[in-house]
């Protein structure tokens, strides 16, 4: 797996042959950064990167210059992986936690970021409750985004805050939109 852009792009990352996590492909990781720029401003966001797996979005938004990212990976090899990976890349806007996504959401409620990144194994059973995980626990940003990458059977788009679906090869991405509040000032009340 590569950095595809920023200030280490063409940096090659290589885990373990024995690495059970498996990667975003380069080709959709590179399309859905396509998206996201069009979105939010990357640079200067606050990014938080959930079932990291091998660290790639984590090194993919460090590299584009967010002001901060908050890894969270639950099993072990995977999460000293990251964190040999960080230090080897010099990345100090890069923090990992060894943790369990859900439980994460809950010690961070309150917390904002502008980029929520989620990608579960494709299996996980919780899947469908990922969502409320960061919304009921006031995650995202006033016109933040969140992506769920998840595979071709599972769908989103009845929850109240999805904006829409992409699809690169094999993988599927959901998206999700914190809009922004506007004041009505004729009744003072929030739309």
């Amino acid at each position: 797996m590569r950095i595809i852009s920023g200030t280490h792009r063409g940096r090659h990352i290589s885990p373990d042959k024995n690495f059970t996590a498996r990667p975003t492909t380069d080709f959709a990781k590179e399309n859905i950064f396509n998206v996201l720029n069009n979105y939010i401003d990357i640079e200067d966001a606050k990014v938080l990167d959930l079932f990291s797996g091998t660290g790639s979005i984590s090194y993919e938004f460090a590299s584009r210059g967010a002001e901060s990212v908050i890894s969270i990976e639950q099993n072990y090899k995977h999460f000293a992986f990251i964190k040999q990976a960080i230090s080897e890349l010099g990345f100090k806007n890069i923090k990992t936690y060894k943790a369990d996504a859900f439980v994460a959401c809950k010690k961070l409620k309150g917390q904002k970021f502008d980029i929520i990144f989620a990608d579960p194994p494709y299996q996980l059973e919780k899947i469908s409750e990922i969502p409320a995980s960061i919304f009921d626990h006031e995650l995202l940003a006033t016109d933040g985004i969140a992506i769920i990458e998840h595979s071709a059977n599972i769908n989103f788009s009845s929850h109240p805050l999805f904006s829409e679906h992409r699809q690169y090869g094999s993988v599927n991405f959901s998206l999700f939109r914190n809009p922004l509040q506007v004041d009505d000032t004729k009744n003072g009340a929030q739309i």
